[in-house]
């Protein structure tokens, strides 16, 4: 046999480069494919539900729907004379899915609190069957609102001894202590009080056909009562609210009323939710505000939704309408910008001047209606001692100087 000639080695040589070149080109355009496959899947990271030190917020299945999409917002507020307007349901319902009915709404038109509660909770579902609406009740303070504390008051109480051992007196003058003038205080330490106000609270629930209570006042009267007594008093109340938490079907939300606090620490870890009511002036110092964002987190990561409410700034109990809504638009910014430091998922923003229907439930807002999206990371102390702060949204940068109690939120 005669050997390949040099010009058949070189063609032979050139169709085995050829046919290396194209599985060469087919195996990079198929790992191309399988790249840009791979591109397609990979979506952004959620993070809705990402708490600012990284940690993953864990809802329960009975919370209420969370949204960074635009400022959180809870609802709480009453009209004793008369229930709400369609229309002013569809104004609440529209900004959003978590709210309370205060604790004499409806009362003169109905006759009794719980059926103003029972009466809003459905008019609000039928617009947004997700909305959750709580009761509301209180720990210390018996408020003769509700068809069950009817009897709570100065021409009735002495014909019902059996509610009236669970009543404080003044130890001097041996009357029944009446807190502003109007409600009697309870005595937690009663332990058949308890036991009446757990059934109690559990049936205005259920009567209501609300989805929890918000509890207010967790200090057990203790401003009435021996100093001495603070510990005893804060176990009791403890015990008092996971009865009460047992004592709900397990899909109802319990809210406590600055359960955050140190005296509330019975209460805290049976509370599914907790408010930050900042009442007072003091209560929402530098110092405090820098507090609670602190709890705010642990709420978080311990599973608890957080209410954060601020007042209007310049406003007290005995000024609760100085140039109102046109103050509180002005005053916005800084009480928003300091729930938006804070913030954690199920974090919820209230803004009022009070907790009538007609202190700020029914105002426009249009800074809490603009688009927020999720935050970015946690807050930025500028300076390790100092008290300006930012934070940097989807859809928004915040700066907040809380010594000097101005703010900026600038939006994109």
């Amino acid at each position: 046999m005669m050997p390949p000639s040099p010009h058949m080695k070189g063609k032979t040589l050139m169709t085995k480069c050829n046919f290396v070149v194209v599985v060469f080109a087919c195996l990079s355009l198929a790992a191309i494919a399988r790249a840009e496959e791979n591109v397609d899947v990979i979506q952004p990271v959620d993070r809705t539900l990402i708490n600012s030190d990284g940690s993953r917020f864990v809802p329960k299945d009975f919370y209420p729907k969370f949204s960074w999409q635009t400022t959180p917002r809870y609802f709480m507020f009453g009209d004793k004379s008369r229930v709400l307007r369609p229309k002013q349901v569809q104004f609440i319902a529209k900004q959003t899915d978590f709210l309370c009915i205060e604790k004499s709404h409806g009362m003169e038109e109905l006759g009794a609190a719980e059926l103003g509660a029972k009466h809003e909770a459905a008019a609000f579902k039928k617009v947004n069957p997700d909305i959750k609406v709580l009761f509301y009740f209180n720990a210390a303070f018996a408020w003769p609102y509700t068809s069950y504390n009817k009897n709570f008051t100065s021409r009735r109480i002495d014909a019902h001894p059996e509610l009236k051992k669970f009543l404080i007196t003044n130890p001097r003058t041996g009357e029944l202590v009446k807190r502003f003038g109007v409600a009697f205080c309870y005595d937690v330490l009663n332990p058949d009080f308890r036991n009446w106000w757990v059934e109690t609270v559990a049936k205005g629930v259920a009567e209501s056909g609300t989805d929890g209570v918000f509890i207010d006042q967790m200090h057990g009267n203790l401003m009435y009562r021996d100093r001495n007594t603070g510990p005893e008093v804060e176990k009791a109340m403890g015990q008092m609210m996971a009865a009460l938490k047992q004592r709900m079907p397990a899909d109802k939300i319990l809210l406590a009323n600055n359960a955050y606090s140190d005296d509330a620490k019975h209460v805290y870890p049976v509370s599914d939710a907790i408010m930050f009511e900042n009442y007072a002036s003091s209560k929402s110092s530098k110092e405090s505000l820098l507090a609670e964002w602190g709890h705010m987190l642990k709420n978080a990561k311990d599973g608890k939704i957080s209410v954060f409410r601020l007042g209007v700034e310049g406003t007290g109990r005995g000024n609760m309408k100085p140039n109102m809504p046109g103050l509180s638009q002005e005053k916005l910014e800084f009480a928003q910008a300091c729930y938006l430091i804070g913030a954690q998922p199920y974090s919820y923003f209230m803004y009022s001047w009070g907790w009538k229907l007609g202190t700020g439930a029914l105002v426009e807002y249009p800074e809490l209606e603009k688009p927020l999206g999720p935050p970015k990371g946690a807050y930025k102390r500028t300076t390790p001692d100092g008290w300006e702060f930012t934070r940097d949204f989807e859809h928004a940068s915040v700066w907040v100087n809380t010594k000097t109690r101005q703010a900026k939120i600038t939006w994109r």
